[in-house]
């Protein structure tokens, strides 16, 4: 029968006709053979009012009343045949019963009318649900949409999914052409078909063929596996580098070991979900990150010279006192949010643009949350060159940074520059909390998680050096992932911390170190 409702879709499809009442009556009526055949006249129409006819009966939603056949959702009921809306849904309605058979053949129907459908994302689709699971009764009609098709993208799955098909033929030439053309796929699924058409299939020369395709296959999904992880240590970089950037102006440039800069990015993290709900109900809500970022930067920012003004500024020379004292700060700040927000974790969603992916290859998806982030690095990173570099603030910066004293005498406001920068790098901090809030939970541990790679970062790249922070965080990266894919996280990190601990051994001023008269001396 599923042969025979393909049949119809090749051979009618183009000489398309209405569906009448009979048709209908007969899939609501008649009995299971009838019903079939009204399944394959429905199917033969190919028109939207007959996929939503049998998308009804799939669903339940198909009833009878008296004679008549309704699509009942909710309070709405229409004439099936008609396509005339009822003024109210009837009282004697009654189910039509669909048994395993008719449900089958329904399934391959909606699969059929999808992939003639005249719209692209419908047969797309459809296409994609049939890469694993079309059956072999549906190659005519593939190879009929296939004829059809103008998409190089979906034409180009539909040929894989023929080429699967094909290799149940009968025809030994047929199942050798298939496993040639499956040499051309990216897809998992593919593989895992040749290697069942190896476990069955007895002649040599189509098992040598399917050997050398599946070996390609296995080369094409290398690739993509090796791009996946490029990425993935990539978006790990860049996000140990968004964390690790406000340590490096605030330890890296004035010395203060700030045990609290994991609790300033949690900071900007719930700043981030406090402007989110701001914009909950509002028509701006995937806009709402335009507001966030700003604000994140300024609460923490505001908080950090808080911290500077009240505490820090006491203890500089003194990095003992400076660290238990932040540490202090840390577990006050975290039991501040814990009161106010409560210990459970809160949910920040992301706007509509930063949602779903770009698969590259099958399997392989790169997600726009962490392409937005990667971007988001490079931003911040750029702006802080530019601010370091090229403004009076960071050239006021670096000169207290080099020598403090002949800085005072040339009329810089020590004390005040101590402030603004220890403020800028609270405020890079809360813009990595605001990173974070898009790829995970926001709680209050959440600064726990990143103070000691942070920490990891500035060391390894070089105290003071804004380009060592980023090959560090770069490197740091890309070692995580890879240890990580052969001996798994736990031994990951530890062989990181090894190899940092033997590096600072042999190169105390990390990879990049500081020149000047203030060094030297």
């Amino acid at each position: 029968m599923r042969i025979l409702i393909i049949a119809a879709v090749c051979l009618f499809a183009p000489f398309a006709f209405s569906q009448d009442a009979k048709t209908v009556e007969k899939l609501a009526f008649g009995e299971s053979d009838e019903k079939v055949e009204a399944i394959a006249a429905l199917v033969a129409t190919g028109d939207d009012k007959s996929a939503a006819v049998l998308q009804a009966l799939a669903d339940g939603e198909l009833y009878t009343s008296g004679k008549r056949v309704l699509i009942v959702k909710g309070d709405t009921a229409t004439d099936a045949a008609t396509g005339e809306k009822l003024a109210k849904v009837p009282e004697d309605k009654e189910d039509i019963t669909v048994n395993n058979r008719l449900r089958r053949e329904l399934n391959g129907a909606l699969a059929a009318l999808k992939l003639i459908s005249p719209r692209v994302e419908v047969r797309f689709s459809s296409v994609k649900e049939l890469l694993g699971s079309a059956e072999p009764a549906m190659l005519p009609l593939v190879k009929k949409a296939l004829d059809r098709e103008t998409n190089p993208d979906i034409k180009a799955m539909l040929e894989q999914i023929a080429a699967a098909l094909e290799l149940k033929a009968e025809d030994p030439q047929a199942r050798l052409a298939a496993v040639k053309k499956l040499a051309a796929s990216r897809s998992p699924t593919t593989k895992t078909l040749l290697l069942n058409f190896l476990g069955n299939e007895k002649d040599e020369n189509l098992r040598r063929e399917a050997q050398k395709s599946l070996l390609e296959i296995e080369g094409h999904l290398a690739w993509g596996e090796r791009l996946g992880m490029v990425f993935t240590s990539l978006s790990l970089g860049s996000i140990l580098l968004l964390a690790a950037l406000g340590l490096a102006i605030t330890y890296g440039l004035m010395g203060v070991i700030n045990m609290a800069h994991g609790e300033l990015i949690m900071i900007g993290a719930y700043t981030t979900y406090v402007v989110q709900g701001f914009f909950r109900n509002s028509p701006l809500f995937d806009w709402y990150l335009l507001a966030a970022v700003p604000a994140s930067f300024a609460i923490a920012a505001m908080v950090g010279m808080a911290l500077e003004r009240s505490v820090i500024r006491w203890l500089y020379g003194r990095p003992l006192e400076t660290l238990l004292s932040t540490w202090g700060i840390s577990l006050i700040l975290i039991q501040a949010v814990r009161t106010i927000f409560g210990a459970q974790n809160v949910q920040v969603e992301n706007p509509a643009f930063m949602s779903g992916g770009i698969e590259i290859l099958s399997g392989i998806v790169l997600p726009w949350s962490r392409i937005v982030i990667v971007g988001f690095s490079v931003f911040v990173l750029v702006l802080i060159f530019l601010l370091l570099n090229k403004t009076r603030l960071g050239l006021f910066v670096r000169g207290v940074t080099q020598n403090r004293e002949m800085a005072a005498c040339v009329g810089v406001s020590t004390a005040r520059v101590d402030t603004w920068a220890f403020g800028l790098g609270s405020g890079i901090a809360g813009l990595a909390g605001c990173a974070l809030s898009q790829i995970g939970n926001v709680g209050p541990d959440l600064g726990q998680s990143y103070i000691v790679d942070s920490f990891m970062v500035v060391v390894l790249g070089g105290v003071g050096q804004l380009a060592g922070t980023v090959y560090a965080a770069l490197g740091l990266g890309f070692a995580n992932k890879l240890l990580e894919a052969w001996q798994g996280a736990v031994l990951a990190k530890i062989a990181v911390l090894v190899f940092i601990i033997v590096f600072i051994q042999k190169r105390p001023q990390g990879m990049f170190a500081l020149k000047g008269r203030a060094v030297e001396s």
